[in-house]
């Protein structure tokens, strides 16, 4: 399968389909957070995100494709030096293929909610700033 089969639609990945679903099912209780009260029905400014989404090997936690913004959020899994780089390595891959990446701790989500709210709002605010120069040209 060549490359352009494989992924389609802002690097989706249709053979990790099953386990995304997988992984909507049993969603943290920071991802249910995050997403309940902050990033489902188009809760920030209008944008639509997707819970677990599959793009090029990996699976984004959540992702708005007209923003090109991916959002993560870190759990105890995520503090030893090899999930530390596995987590670089992937962020610096979605950011070669023009995606911004947010990464949040648990932490944050579950006990300074409004801070996760505000810096996504400024990543939303500061990719539409750079759509207008865009145009502008």
């Amino acid at each position: 399968m060549n490359k352009s089969q494989k992924f389609t639609n802002h690097n989706y990945n249709k053979s990790l389909n099953k386990f995304a679903s997988q992984l909507r099912k049993k969603m943290t209780k920071s991802e249910s957070c995050l997403w309940k009260y902050v990033l489902s029905a188009g809760q920030m400014k209008g944008y639509t995100f997707n819970r677990q989404r599959p793009v090029l090997n990996y699976i984004a936690d959540f992702m708005c494709k007209e923003l090109m913004i991916i959002i993560e959020l870190d759990g105890i899994t995520h503090h030893s030096e090899n999930a530390i780089a596995n987590d670089d390595k992937k962020d610096e891959r979605l950011r070669q293929i023009g995606f911004s990446v947010l990464r949040f701790s648990d932490n944050d989500v579950l006990n300074h909610l409004n801070m996760v709210v505000e810096t996504i709002d400024s990543c939303i605010e500061l990719k539409l700033k750079e759509r207008l120069k865009s145009t502008k040209k």
